[in-house]
């Protein structure tokens, strides 16, 4: 069965009511829709990896592992507009999971804060669900290559001179970030990679080369 262990999360998270098999059906859906290349199953399995490895700075690790089931559940390549429509189905939706509104309010909560990167300082909750969205900036210098190449594909509605400009923006942002990950697991984990990655991504964009290897840490 495609995404298997995708299902099989989404039952652990859910449980294995109609509704909410329902639910999870939508959303896996959602994830693989043909024009997704960065935002599809891999992200979504990278960011629950990431919530797993960080579970224990959460002080609801479900609530987050449902926020990032949701975060990109809409996706559009609008930023703000697409984090606000996932937020919406959240709390459409997670009450059909058997969840309060409550709760479903507290994922769309943390879905919303992926829309900057920037969680108010102690929601631990935030914290994790970005940073887990964020781990992808640490991969080896390979693997970062590969993610903003998926990125330009998933923007491919934007013109070639348009998306450097904003990449170039987002970048800028994401380094000026002192930490650029918020919980002591981030940091350790991704910090120093994710710092050179994204200086040489930008480097590239503006045109200049960027360093034949990263420096050391």
């Amino acid at each position: 069965m495609e995404h298997a262990d995708l299902r099989r999360a989404w039952r652990a998270l859910a449980g294995t009511g109609g509704r909410a098999e329902a639910v999870g059906a939508e959303l896996l859906a959602r994830w693989g829709e043909p024009h997704r290349h960065y935002h599809g199953p891999d992200h979504l399995r990278a960011v629950l990896a990431g919530v797993d490895a960080l579970a224990a700075e959460a002080a609801d690790a479900d609530l987050v592992r449902f926020a990032a089931w949701f975060h990109d559940a809409v996706y559009d390549g609008v930023p703000g507009r697409d984090e606000e429509r996932s937020a919406a189905l959240a709390e459409r939706l997670v009450p059909e999971c058997g969840r309060s509104a409550g709760f479903a309010a507290g994922v769309a909560r943390l879905v919303r804060a992926t829309a900057g990167h920037r969680p108010d300082s102690g929601d631990a909750d935030a914290e994790v669900l970005c940073d887990a969205d964020l781990a992808v900036l640490g991969r080896d210098p390979e693997g970062y290559r590969d993610y903003a190449a998926a990125v330009r594909r998933d923007y491919a509605h934007v013109g070639e001179a348009d998306f450097r400009a904003g990449r170039a923006a987002v970048l800028r942002g994401l380094l000026a970030a002192d930490p650029l990950f918020r919980t002591a697991g981030g940091r350790a984990r991704w910090e120093a990679a994710a710092r050179r990655n994204l200086a040489a991504e930008l480097a590239a964009l503006d045109g200049e080369p960027p360093p034949l290897a990263p420096p050391q840490a």
